[in-house]
């Protein structure tokens, strides 16, 4: 960001601070990356215990009104009108083109309210975007401000009952509004069991440290977060998914319902069908480098013959498999797994074979 578009602070920056957080720019924000625990032991902290990360850069819209299932319905391809009160879904906004504008999680929290969680680079461009879609429409969109954190791993249930907002109730990819102003789902992303609860700022210090008094429960930075993320196979915007995507390429067709998939009312159906019916051109696979040197986001991949393959979009190591672990897009007909490719690394390449995703066992579904 430049002098004009200072970085956007955390409400719990000074919390960070005395946590030891070293901070860096994302999204327009200062963010903590890493503490001093360090970047393999916090990741490792969350597959065994409990992470805390602080995802307050991220922007909740709460759309409301009559008209609330319709604009949800023509913003995204989901059965907004059939999701049951309190169940989350994975989904996109997608432009005509079927290229997608963000990845979203929406929850349907009454007849007449859901609540939309959209990465922080992209929330002026979706609500703009939604803004745009329901200037017809008889709904409220507003962006909420709220603390926002994330807590996740095998303890993650049974610390969140101790400090008396029991949520164990929840089934993965539910929320429900425990308190006013508060939102809880059992999501994440992370590949664990977990929750994501948006609070506002005044409550937000107590809890968070309710939180972490909690010997199982450590503060975990946006590094951790990556490989966390890598490991469990899960796109990260701006990476792994943007304009160009689509989600048939970028194997997230599983997220858009059956009925969906031929048309419908939302912006993109009519591309959507097309890929669909015609196949994608590339598609997008794990990669598993041999030996110990990672690949990284933006490597060129080549095929057996020295012909353009592909690219890496995410790559680095995976602590919790012990071996470098990347994701990346590749020409369609060299998709199957054990295919081999090779990695252009400084002049030298790599070889790296298409891998099954995710790399690890994912025990988000658990709850």
């Amino acid at each position: 960001m430049t002098d004009d578009h200072p970085l956007e602070q955390l409400p719990l920056k000074a919390m960070h601070q005395r946590a030891g957080a070293k901070f860096a720019p994302f999204a327009g924000w200062e963010m903590p990356v890493s503490y001093p625990l360090g970047v393999l032991k916090e990741h490792l902290h969350t597959r065994d215990h409990a992470g805390l990360f602080d995802i307050s850069h991220m922007q909740l819209i709460e759309v409301t009104g009559a008209d609330a299932a319709l604009l949800v319905a023509t913003c995204c391809p989901v059965e907004a009108e059939k999701l049951a009160t309190g169940a989350s879904k994975y989904t996109f906004l997608l432009n005509e083109n079927a290229g997608i504008i963000d990845d979203l999680i929406v929850t349907r929290l009454a007849a007449e309210r859901f609540m939309i969680v959209a990465n922080a680079a992209r929330a002026a461009i979706d609500e703009a975007h939604i803004r745009r879609l329901a200037e017809s429409m008889n709904v409220s969109v507003t962006p909420l401000k709220r603390v926002f954190l994330a807590l996740q791993g095998p303890d993650a249930a049974a610390v969140m009952e101790e400090t008396g907002l029991d949520a164990t109730k929840l089934t993965f990819m539910s929320g429900f509004e425990p308190r006013p102003g508060w939102f809880v789902t059992r999501s994440g992303y992370t590949g664990e069991d977990g929750f994501e609860i948006a609070l506002p700022a005044d409550q937000a210090e107590a809890f968070a440290d309710s939180l972490m008094r909690d010997e199982r429960v450590e503060w975990i930075g946006l590094a951790a977060r990556d490989s966390l993320r890598l490991e469990a196979g899960l796109c990260l915007y701006g990476n792994d998914l943007d304009e160009q995507t689509d989600p048939v390429s970028a194997g997230l067709l599983w997220a858009i319902p059956k009925p969906l998939r031929d048309g419908g009312p939302y912006v993109g159906a009519k591309s959507l069908a097309d890929m669909i019916a015609s196949g994608p051109a590339e598609k997008r696979v794990g990669l598993r480098p041999d030996g110990r040197q990672p690949v990284r986001g933006g490597t060129t991949l080549t095929d057996a013959g020295g012909k353009p393959a592909g690219r890496v979009t995410s790559g680095g190591f995976g602590p919790s498999v012990e071996h470098p672990v990347a994701m990346g897009y590749v020409r369609a007909e060299l998709a199957a797994p054990e295919t081999q490719l090779f990695a252009e690394v400084r002049g030298r390449q790599i070889p790296v074979r298409v891998a099954k995703l995710p790399f690890i066992v994912k025990r988000s579904q658990k709850g």
